[in-house]
């Protein structure tokens, strides 16, 4: 037996083992293809479906943005209207102080304060009026400065007043 010999048969035995392996190693790379490409294939369809999800909410959107600027309109239209009312509020109260100013400097209210002049009783009146106006309108200013901070629809608001008799 020489070296040689055993060498040759060494050297079968290593060929055989390497085809062997060889033919695993292209088994394995062929599950690990088809396992990364069922994984692509996988990992794609779920991206399609966020994608499909983001587009139908991005198209929601779009649809209600013109219902929001419609409302956001009216709400303007509808403020600026309780601006002119207040404003007319403002000059009717003004009137309302000029006259009592006339009728005041007129009659002076300190004289004859014991005995029944209707006259004073009606500018008394008249005042407490004036008073409460000027509460009210104070009132509404604020409620109007809440109604534009809070952005409540004043539709449902006059509704409700409306609908309790408040009006």
């Amino acid at each position: 037996m020489s070296f040689s010999y055993l060498k040759n048969k060494f050297k079968k035995k290593k060929e055989g083992e390497e085809k062997a392996e060889d033919n695993r190693e292209i088994i394995k790379l062929d599950e690990l293809e088809q396992e990364a490409a069922e994984e692509m294939a996988q990992k794609k369809k779920e991206e399609e479906e966020l994608i499909t999800q983001v587009m139908t909410r991005i198209n929601e959107i779009e649809n209600d943005i013109p219902r929001i600027k419609v409302s956001i309109d009216t709400l303007k239209t509808q403020i600026n209207e309780l601006r002119e009312e207040i404003d007319r509020l403002d000059k009717v109260i003004k009137d309302v102080m000029v006259l009592y100013e006339i009728v005041s400097q007129q009659i002076n209210p300190f004289k004859d304060v014991d005995s029944a002049n209707p006259l004073l009783s009606e500018i008394q009146e008249l005042s407490e009026e004036i008073e409460s106006l000027k509460a009210e309108i104070a009132q509404i200013k604020s409620d109007l400065r809440l109604l534009v901070i809070d952005g409540m629809d004043l539709d449902d608001l006059i509704y409700e007043a409306i609908s309790e008799g408040g009006v």
